[in-house]
């Protein structure tokens, strides 16, 4: 079973995320800020990052960035996620995110995303 980490400090929208992959059947996890997101990541491996741009304390772009530059993390495949930040402001950046997920999402827009890393 592939897994997926959703970072996101909107519960709401976590938990949302985290409902409609399990309901896939993906193993999920998830964390509500920035802090803990490299050692999870080292940790567990998982198959695929849903990564927001936004977090309380920490930007997403720059924990993109320190994964893809480590050789032990740079293969895992990372999906952006924002409200307010396009592919450009990833590029601006650095992050080498290897999608984007532009925030509201709908399920099937979700789901595509992830399953195409996940196959």
């Amino acid at each position: 079973m592939k897994k997926v980490l959703v970072v996101d400090d909107d519960r709401d929208i976590r938990e949302i995320m985290m409902m409609i992959l399990e309901d896939e059947g993906y193993v999920v996890s998830g964390l509500d800020n920035g802090s803990a997101v490299i050692a999870t990541v080292r940790e567990t491996r998982p198959d695929v990052l849903l990564l927001d741009v936004q977090l309380g304390d920490r930007d997403g772009r720059d924990i993109c960035r320190e994964l893809k530059d480590t050789p032990n993390t740079h293969d895992i495949p990372i999906i952006m996620v924002s409200a307010t930040h396009g592919w450009s402001a990833l590029r601006d950046k650095n992050c080498h995110a290897n999608d984007f997920l532009a925030k509201p999402f709908d399920v099937a827009e979700l789901l595509s995303h992830v399953k195409r890393f996940a196959a």
